[in-house]
């Protein structure tokens, strides 16, 4: 008979534990963004509410939620596209090429890994008006894409280093130049590279703070980070509100982790088995 593990009462407490500290957050944003103002100072945090409302939900709209969502979308979408059009041919040239300059330029992204983008700040914001491009998304799209391309480098060469050097000399034996091979061979099999890095440059640019505050100004340039400082006055925080533009907020990357987990998983994991 085959032995039964014992189930680990260890684990299983940590695990518990682990529950609460992730669904607590999540109740108190959910729970609050129903309430109304008058119960979010009479009750508690975590108490539930005598009376729920959507009021809160249609509030949002009324402070430019959409406009800031759509910039969050452009910026969000722009960074992934620079990213990958740049980090795919760097990492095929990386794992295919036998230059030394290759291995120099790859050693200089991973140097880039080391430079916090708070400690360039202002070159970023005297290069960002010197090319007149001060408050406008694309101020926001370069220096995204610039700090994330490092890491998206590193996954996709170790993404592209699991596939089987003999696919490569099978296509050359076809006579396929390097573009086919490309575009015939290195696209589909670096799927699951190519989601992990969408996701991550994705949620560095929905959640970045920094670059919208200091390269931007006008409210029309706005994206949700700096939107929800709308529910912040100088005499309080609309604080029901704010939940709700938050749960809103969270929505779109939501969707987007539950489209590409599966290759995310496998992503993170590409080059661990060499």
């Amino acid at each position: 008979m085959a032995s039964r593990t014992r189930p680990s009462v260890g684990g299983g407490i940590g695990a518990a534990l682990w529950l609460v500290v992730v669904a607590v957050p999540i109740y108190y944003l959910l729970v609050t963004s129903l309430r109304g103002p008058g119960d979010y100072m009479a009750d508690g945090p975590l108490a539930l509410p005598d009376t729920l409302t959507l009021d809160n939900y249609l509030n949002v709209f009324e402070v430019g939620f959409l406009r800031f969502l759509a910039n969050s979308l452009v910026v969000a979408c722009g960074s992934v596209a620079l990213v990958l059009a740049v980090a795919l041919p760097a990492a095929f040239a990386i794992v295919r090429g036998r230059s030394r300059a290759l291995r120099v330029a790859f050693l200089l992204f991973l140097l880039g890994l080391a430079v916090p983008a708070q400690a360039v700040i202002i070159p970023i914001y005297l290069i960002i008006t010197r090319l007149s491009l001060y408050d406008s998304l694309t101020a926001i799209i370069l220096p995204t894409a610039a700090f994330t391309l490092p890491i998206s480098i590193v996954v996709l060469t170790s993404s592209l280093r699991d596939v089987p050097g003999e696919l490569y000399e099978a296509m050359a034996l076809d006579g396929a130049t390097n573009l086919q091979a490309f575009l015939r061979l290195v696209l589909p099999l670096s799927r699951p590279g190519v989601v992990t890095v969408a996701i991550f440059v994705g949620l560095n640019a929905w959640n970045n703070f920094l670059f919208p505050l200091v390269l931007t100004q006008s409210e029309e340039n706005r994206v949700l980070p700096l939107g929800l400082w709308s529910f912040q006055t100088q005499y309080g925080t609309d604080v029901p509100g704010l939940m709700a533009a938050v749960v809103l907020s969270t929505l779109p990357i939501f969707a987007l982790y539950l489209f590409g987990r599966r290759h995310l998983l496998s992503g993170l994991a590409a080059g661990f088995g060499k």
